[in-house]
């Protein structure tokens, strides 16, 4: 979903690698944790890191659940001058392809409730205390499972 947001507000937050298939997503995120096993095993030199670093964003890995940046994607994206994505689960849901949208059925206002529960992380650098709460809004939403592909 990161991937389809910033191609949807574009600019500088567009996703600086190109699409790529379900499948080959896969792949790269199981390549990122078996690098990341053999770092923290000592089985390959800290170097890795730049790979894994690599690997991170063309995979987008993390990043709803990483505050400092999904602070940085929505400065970004509101300098650019927002996007209806940010604000309006109806919006957001259009991110969807339809036969997501059919799968997730009565369950399809939880996807935005999710994502835009995840934007509430960038809340904690004004409020420490709002980091608990805003991870407790996220975790509280049991997300299915409903994507086709990286981009619809």
């Amino acid at each position: 979903m990161a991937f389809r947001l910033r191609g949807a507000i574009g600019g500088k937050v567009a996703p600086q690698h190109l699409f790529v298939s379900l499948g080959e997503y896969a792949r790269l995120r199981l390549e990122r944790q078996d690098l990341a096993r053999k770092l923290v095993r000592k089985e390959i030199p800290l170097a890795g890191l730049r790979q894994i670093d690599v690997l991170t964003e063309k995979t987008q890995f993390g990043f709803w659940r990483n505050s400092s940046e999904v602070a940085d994607f929505l400065r970004a994206a509101i300098r650019q001058g927002g996007h209806p994505t940010l604000n309006s689960s109806s919006a957001f849901n259009t991110l969807l392809s339809a036969f997501e949208v059919e799968r997730l059925g009565e369950k399809l206002p939880l996807v935005s409730l999710h994502y835009q529960a995840c934007f509430g992380l960038a809340a904690p650098s004004v409020h420490p205390l709002s980091m608990e709460a805003a991870y407790a809004r996220v975790e509280a939403i049991a997300l299915p499972l409903f994507v086709d592909e990286v981009c619809k």
